[in-house]
């Protein structure tokens, strides 16, 4: 294991001594310098993980040594040491850049603890620098598929509104990359180095959900033993994006409006108004002007979410981008190997209408990576569905299946469609023509990726 390279300053060479022995023995590499001025030297010449500085030092003194280290760097951990201990002196020593302030004599495990607590949370703040920079370079825009006019042109907006703090509503079927918009929006906003919350409104059950998002007092309902913030103060400063709003009561509705409108929030069982600076991105499958008409959407909130909507095209209006998405999921699959479509099996994908969007596409692809024995991937590997005679449905509507066989969900999805078409599109119909719920209907719809 590689060992941490430790740069240790103090005027006092016996104690310099034995704290460089302590240290070695604990598995450290020391480095050493009587002085402000010569581990400063030091400290420019050769790469360090901590700094251990006195702070009694002649001429510069330790808290100068803590500006000059992080002069030049502001990832190494560093820690004073003093006899003359004080509240105001570890304050100071604190606010300057130390990460740590111990009082002599301290022990052996006292000075192991103090150096190993500093590394950990140096180490931790080094991993979120470097995941922040990976999300920044993941949802760039230049790193989002998109080679069709279409898509360049939602592409565009995207660049124009992440600058502002608009409301944006991302409209779109099942699967067509509304939440990698949201986040795209995100990380190339002023806000990208502040929170970005989730939240699935209908993934979270109906009793539970306006607690979690405005939070909850103690004693607000049975359970609720102690005070908790809602997902709306903790995103303070952030974005919190709503996916599938138009799944949202209208009583919480109503709450969001005041939200968008006063941009404060009240905690369940609370009185007492509370600020909150976020920015709301929401999307949604559905047709939110029809909900509208039907009364089970607010007109107010819909024109305060459209401030600037965004419409992502399904994938069968931008086949041209296929190719370049393949590519993209096979390199992200291909665990090291280097796959490639045959002929064959690029025309079954499209001529394939991708009910499901890109997810479905990116499913298909790792199914036949895992699949695939060579390479060069052949239809045989793709999902039964892409291929024209996976499934046949006579005029009465009586499912042939082929002697190979097919999947469920297929001919569920394609029951599903059927009746869709029956009754253009009317949900409400079409649960009915199919003897099912349709809250389950919509449940089944968004599950196998049917518009």
């Amino acid at each position: 294991m590689k060992q941490s390279r430790i740069l240790l300053i103090d005027d006092d060479e016996s104690l310099l001594q034995v704290t460089a022995h302590q240290l070695h023995q604990g598995g450290y590499h020391v480095t050493t310098a009587t002085s402000g001025e010569e581990g400063l030297e030091q400290f420019k010449h050769n790469s360090f993980e901590a700094v251990i500085t006195d702070w009694a030092l002649p001429k510069m003194n330790g808290i100068e040594v803590v500006k000059g280290v992080r002069g030049f760097s502001k990832e190494v951990a560093v820690i004073i040491i003093t006899a003359f201990g004080t509240v105001e002196n570890a304050v100071e020593a604190c606010t300057l850049g130390a990460d740590n302030y111990l009082t002599k004599p301290f022990s052996r495990e006292q000075l192991r603890f103090a150096l190993e607590k500093a590394l950990r949370l140096r180490h931790l703040q080094e991993e979120n620098i470097k995941l922040k920079s990976e999300l920044l370079e993941k949802y760039d825009f230049h790193n989002i598929v998109a080679k069709s006019g279409k898509m360049e042109d939602v592409l565009k907006m995207v660049g124009r509104v992440a600058e502002s703090n608009a409301t944006v509503l991302i409209l779109g079927e099942s699967g067509t990359g509304k939440e990698l918009v949201t986040k795209a929006i995100h990380y190339n906003s002023p806000r990208k180095d502040q929170v970005f919350v989730t939240v699935n409104c209908p993934s979270i059950p109906e009793n539970l959900l306006e607690s979690e998002l405005f939070g909850h007092v103690r004693g607000a309902f049975t359970g609720a033993m102690k005070d908790r913030r809602g997902k709306f103060e903790r995103a303070d400063g952030g974005t919190v994006f709503l996916d599938e709003i138009g799944d949202l009561k209208p009583e919480l509705q109503a709450k969001l409006l005041r939200v968008l409108q006063e941009k404060e929030i009240e905690r369940v069982g609370g009185d007492k108004p509370i600020k909150v600076d976020i920015r709301i991105l929401a999307a949604t499958n559905q047709d939110l002007e029809a909900c509208v008409k039907e009364g089970t959407f607010r007109e107010d909130l819909y024109y305060r979410l459209t401030v600037v909507p965004i419409i992502i095209p399904p994938l069968r209006e931008r086949k041209e981008e296929i190719p370049y998405l393949v590519d993209h999921f096979l390199h992200k699959f291909a665990r090291g190997r280097r796959l490639r479509l045959s002929e064959k099996a690029r025309q079954t994908l499209l001529s394939y209408d991708w009910p499901g969007n890109v997810r479905e596409l990116e499913n298909a692809m790792e199914r036949a990576a895992i699949l695939t024995t060579t390479d060069l991937i052949a239809p045989e590997v793709l999902p039964p569905q892409l291929r024209p005679e996976a499934v046949d449905f006579a005029d009465d509507n009586v499912i042939r299946i082929p002697d190979e066989g097919i999947s469920l969900d297929e001919i569920e999805r394609r029951c599903l469609q059927i009746a869709l078409e029956k009754f253009n599109g009317n949900q409400t119909h079409a649960a009915k023509f199919l003897s099912i719920p349709r809250h389950i209907l919509l449940y089944r719809m968004k599950k196998l990726g049917v518009s």
